[in-house]
């Protein structure tokens, strides 16, 4: 799949192959050629994503070929075992979360989950949450207060599912509920944004003492489209809307709202899934040495400062 933005450099990989191929089929010397063009394609790479549009960063976050939750998950832990249920009413697909072993450190994760064809889509749900996968999220969190183990989460969701199914059981409560009890677990909390990060069906999963962002991810109260539409009627403007959301991992930590941002190989976390899992993991493990040397009481309150700390301004 490929973007828009990214055709110009595919075009030149593309010449590049087909120069590499007549080479070797005529044994001719193109190396200064080759060379020259691999140069320019790796300047052009850089000038590209350096300067991304908004919209082209959520593009982006949602590409096809992006590393989901499993999929780093399986990468920066040795035996992860997945957990099932909230004990209530079933076993949400959309939610995901289980106990890996991080160079010997046992820790919960927690995320949303996509999935990469249509049957694994409509099996997760397209990544949105019902009620009892806030509930299992939550389930989940209390099992690694109780044992004394760590939390790291893992946002990728467009939102919480919206039908009237998920209302019925009390979608607003589960998602509220979360948010009041992540602020009083007594283990250290890490949240990660990996691909989208929509509304309360994010926020649900987002309470942390550590909230970090993918470099090519968003997190707002509404996805551009769904603005657009809002505002304007149609989607035709969700360019406009996603600058006018500010929704970039940059724009968030000018704002205060996230603690960092976590870069992405060039081209994006799929270009290479095994150095975004390898910073990934570092990030993690670099938080939870810092957050080991604060007592629970303080990291409460310091989670619970750090939350209504975000809005408030002085004129």
């Amino acid at each position: 799949m490929l973007l828009e933005f990214e055709k110009p450099i595919a075009d030149l990989e593309l010449k590049l192959q087909e120069m590499k191929d007549l080479a070797k089929g005529r044994n001719l010397d193109l190396s200064t050629d080759i060379q020259s063009l691999e140069e320019k394609i790796q300047t052009l790479k850089k000038e590209t994503f350096q300067n991304l549009t908004r919209w082209q960063r959520v593009q982006l976050s949602r590409h096809a070929d992006r590393p989901y939750a499993l999929d780093y998950i399986y990468e920066i832990t040795n035996d992860f075992i997945e957990l099932h249920g909230d004990r209530t009413v079933k076993d949400d697909k959309a939610m995901i979360g289980g106990l890996g072993d991080i160079d010997g450190r046992t820790v919960m994760f927690i995320g949303q989950q996509k999935g990469r064809n249509t049957k694994q889509r409509q099996e997760r749900n397209f990544g949105m949450a019902n009620p009892e996968g806030y509930r299992k999220a939550l389930r989940l969190m209390k099992m690694a207060e109780k044992f004394g183990k760590p939390i790291v989460t893992l946002i990728d969701t467009p939102g919480a599912f919206p039908g009237l199914e998920a209302e019925e059981r009390g979608q607003g409560e589960a998602i509220a509920k979360n948010l009041r009890e992540m602020f009083m677990l007594k283990v250290p909390v890490i949240c990660i944004i990996i691909g989208e990060g929509a509304s309360g069906g994010a926020l649900g999963i987002a309470i942390g003492d550590r909230v970090y962002m993918l470099e090519n991810t968003w997190y707002s109260v509404i996805s551009p489209e769904s603005c657009s539409s809002i505002l304007w009627r149609s989607w035709d403007y969700k360019e406009q809307a996603a600058e006018a959301l500010k929704l970039t991992a940059t724009d968030m930590q000018t704002n205060g709202l996230v603690d960092g941002i976590i870069q992405e190989p060039l081209g994006g976390a799929h270009k290479d899934m095994k150095a975004m899992s390898r910073a990934l993991k570092t990030t993690i493990l670099e938080a939870l040495k810092e957050l080991d040397k604060i007592k629970p009481e303080k990291r409460i309150e310091q989670r619970i400062d750090k939350f209504c700390s975000m809005g408030v301004f002085v004129e």
